[in-house]
């Protein structure tokens, strides 16, 4: 016997809209929804922009070939091109961690 998954598509937010409004929030805690989320995704961001720079900085120091890279990083070729190319939404943070870490560049982390 085989589920079927339900996978119709019923609502979509437009870009620009506020998702938190449609899901019912009053529009003044919708807008601090938003806020938030907006502020959070560019601090992850800004995070992730760091350490893809640290990466992409030791291939180019290394003068390394991006499938001796591949290698060392235990990833694909076509992953260490969205790294050159800096295309972080690709990459979660704990996976560019462990990059620098193969590469021997620890990171620290400070809260402050």
């Amino acid at each position: 016997m085989t589920t079927k998954i339900d996978t119709e598509i019923r609502r979509v937010t437009p870009a620009g809209h506020n998702i938190f409004s449609e899901l019912g929030f009053t529009e003044q805690e919708a807008q601090q929804l938003h806020t938030t989320s907006l502020q959070e995704i560019e601090n992850t961001l800004q995070i992730k922009e760091r350490l893809i720079e640290e990466i992409t900085l030791w291939i180019v120091d290394e003068k390394m070939k991006q499938a001796e890279v591949a290698e060392m990083l235990h990833i694909s070729r076509p992953r260490v091109s969205d790294v050159v190319n800096k295309k972080v939404n690709k990459f979660t943070i704990d996976a560019l961690v462990n990059m620098l870490i193969r590469i021997g560049k620890p990171v620290q982390i400070t809260v402050g």
